[in-house]
């Protein structure tokens, strides 16, 4: 498993296929919360929410494919603060037969940018 930089998922947010999966709580994800070291609070354009909790507490594949939405084999890139739990998640993923992969800078690097959108 490769992490993902920022630069290519800022290049691949909008690509057809590609799941961008934050993995944080929901109110990190609304924007309710979140860290007070991140400029801006919300969560990247087209990203699905499934809270790390709920895919370490799948108990199959078929579990992992109802919370993700998407079927097995797919690309997910997952992020959350600083890549911690994206990285739990992504070993989740791996196993349940997703190409998944880590953005460790996360959250916390993209919201820093102020040239990259946010939702």
């Amino acid at each position: 498993m490769s992490d993902v930089s920022v630069e290519e998922l800022a290049r691949r947010l909008d690509e057809p296929g590609l799941v961008v999966l934050d993995v944080r709580t929901a109110a990190e994800y609304e924007g309710r919360a979140g860290y007070p070291c991140d400029p801006r609070q919300g969560h990247l354009p087209g990203a699905s929410h499934v809270d790390v909790q709920e895919l370490l507490a799948a108990r199959d594949a078929a579990a992992v494919e109802v919370l993700v939405g998407a079927p097995p084999g797919v690309e997910v890139i997952a992020y959350c603060h600083s890549g911690g739990r994206s990285a739990m998640a992504a070993q989740v993923l791996i196993v349940a037969g997703y190409n998944a992969r880590n953005y460790p800078g996360s959250w916390h690097e993209w919201s820093a940018d102020e040239t990259l959108p946010i939702a």
